[in-house]
């Protein structure tokens, strides 16, 4: 595992809680510079996995950036117009940007099944039933990360996952295409696939709010991770 460098953390109050059998749910409003979201989520999977805090689940956008996976080939990095921060999340290449909902998932999967495959297949799933709260289909493709819709005789992604587990405790998650500027994306090849596209919701021409989102990932989590 990568380590990022941001020694021993004194974890605010809001982090400390006693360990629940539901996660909290957080909702950050305004972009969240990705190395604090960093330090947040490793400082909270820190204290679930010691048994002094509950797990979480935070849903949140960035400011416009790439991030590259463990798996990211320096080749896919075409333009490196925004910020690039190399993580120890699975995947390759991706980005982050306003209109893009993230969901970092910080579960214990001792507590629950501590299958990792069986854990991406659950953050698809959870994407999956999301969007079809709003009447998309989304799929899996076999070799391909992500969850893709077909568009005619083509395939776009709308939604990426990568993850990190420390301890049998998850960090990084998901990220769905609301309504970013999908222009963002011709900086990298989005993990790594080049014979296909990006999407959204909007560009799909269903125009929802972030809050309409929010609400249908915790409806579809609570069906999927219980």
């Amino acid at each position: 595992m990568t380590d990022y460098g941001f020694g021993k953390l004194n974890l605010p109050a809001s982090l400390i809680s006693p360990v629940k059998t539901h996660p909290e749910w957080k909702i950050s409003d305004a972009p969240v510079a990705y190395p604090e979201a960093l330090a947040l989520m490793e400082a909270r999977a820190a204290a679930i996995a010691e048994g002094s805090a509950s797990e979480m689940v935070w849903l949140l956008e960035h400011p416009p950036i790439y991030t590259a996976g463990t798996s990211a080939n320096d080749a896919d990095l075409i333009d490196a117009r925004f910020p690039v921060y190399r993580t120890g999340r699975g995947g390759q290449f991706t980005y982050h940007g306003p209109g893009q909902r993230v969901g970092y998932a910080m579960l214990d999967l001792k507590q629950r099944n501590p299958d990792v495959r069986a854990y991406v297949q659950d953050l698809e799933q959870w994407l999956i039933e999301a969007l079809a709260l709003f009447n998309v289909k989304g799929e899996r493709r076999e070799g391909r990360v992500g969850i893709w819709v077909q568009r005619g005789m083509k395939e776009d992604k709308i939604a990426a996952l990568g993850v990190r587990i420390k301890r049998w405790v998850t960090f990084h998650g998901v990220a769905l295409n609301v309504d970013p500027d999908l222009s963002h994306f011709t900086g990298i090849v989005p993990c790594g696939v080049k014979a296909h596209g990006v999407t959204s919701l909007a560009d799909l021409g269903i125009m929802v709010t972030m809050t309409d989102v929010d609400v249908a990932l915790k409806q579809s989590f609570k069906k999927i991770f219980g």
